[in-house]
């Protein structure tokens, strides 16, 4: 059950709608995270009134392109399944949406069941499933 929030700059609602695809396709495909498992906030940021800044930090050249992607998810995927994400979010941000590899930031933050509520006030990953009245 990750929770993905996307922020790009002047992206526009196609371009931005290919990123949050290109996610959830690369969680399925890494994750296995099931497609309707879909919680994304995409934001597209119009450079005046919201702005993204960016650096060349690690020798890595980004430009008005940028992608952030920020997941947070429940803890226990190895650093191989990370790493992957990765990739596949970068492979699929170029092939959806045209976004150039250097141009995808992606972070993880990982908590524990306890840290989600899907609705209705319940800890859903906590509480034992209610019996049929």
């Amino acid at each position: 059950m990750p929770f993905v929030r996307i922020d790009t700059l002047r992206a526009g609602p196609k371009r931005l709608a290919a990123l949050g695809r290109a996610v959830q396709d690369a969680l399925g495909e890494t994750m296995g995270i099931p497609p309707d498992d879909r919680f994304q906030v995409l934001v597209d940021h119009d450079g005046t009134s919201g702005v993204l800044r960016y650096g060349d930090y690690l020798g890595v050249h980004r430009d008005e392109g940028i992608v952030y992607v920020a997941i947070t998810l429940r803890s226990g995927r190895t650093p191989a399944q990370k790493q992957a994400l990765y990739r596949r979010v970068a492979e699929l941000a170029h092939t959806y949406a045209g976004t150039e590899p250097r141009n995808v930031f992606v972070v993880l933050t990982e908590n524990g069941s306890a840290d989600w509520s899907l609705g209705e006030g319940a800890a859903q990953y906590l509480e034992s499933p209610r019996s049929p009245a």
